[in-house]
């Protein structure tokens, strides 16, 4: 994914949105395409770090800073695990079966609906209620998050604090190291 414009968080998340949905785009334009198997994979791989950095910081401060963060924390949480059961089933079709590409598009479905959700309601509402200094250190810590976060779905992990925070490094670990083994582009 490209390097944020800017590293508060809300420029992050936003531009980790954009490059999603640039490769949505090109998997919808060109559904024949032989690397098709790869960029999926990487998709998969930016969506999966981008979720735990998500996990690990900003819906702790949805909590913290909203009256109703709880809530809107546990459903984009539960939207996440949704949408990590489908990468984790995705990850063992290939293209040209025919649920490879229902689950794609499933999957493309409901991150482009969590896209919008966030966009609309979390994120304005954090940029109300935090200062640009606090925005700035969640950004600057979710860009260190992800370079740490596993590749590979697990959605039987868990995914709030501090489960997650400790489980999290150990997954990254092994999933590095089977995407190594296997050549996987991450």
């Amino acid at each position: 994914m490209a390097a944020p414009t800017r590293t508060d968080l809300i420029t992050v998340i936003t531009d980790d949105h954009r490059d999603v949905e640039r490769v949505f785009a090109e998997l919808e334009a060109e559904p024949k395409a032989g690397n098709r198997k790869d960029v999926v994979d990487h998709v998969i791989a930016e969506l999966v770090r981008h979720s735990i950095a998500e996990e690990q910081l900003m819906y702790p401060a949805a909590r913290k800073y909203l009256d109703d963060g709880d809530e809107i924390a546990d459903h984009e949480i539960e939207e996440h695990g949704e949408a990590e059961k489908v990468m984790k089933q995705l990850e063992g079709k290939h293209p040209g079966e025919p649920e490879f590409e229902e689950l794609l598009g499933k999957l493309i479905a409901d991150v482009r609906h969590h896209i919008k959700d966030e966009e609309t309601d979390l994120l304005p509402r954090l940029r109300e209620a935090c200062s640009a200094e606090e925005l700035d250190r969640l950004g600057e810590r979710v860009l260190a998050a992800k370079k740490a976060a596993p590749t590979r779905p697990h959605p039987h992990a868990p995914s709030k604090p501090p489960a997650n925070l400790i489980l999290a490094r150990g997954a990254a670990f092994v999933d590095k190291i089977r995407d190594a083994l296997t050549g996987r582009r991450s």
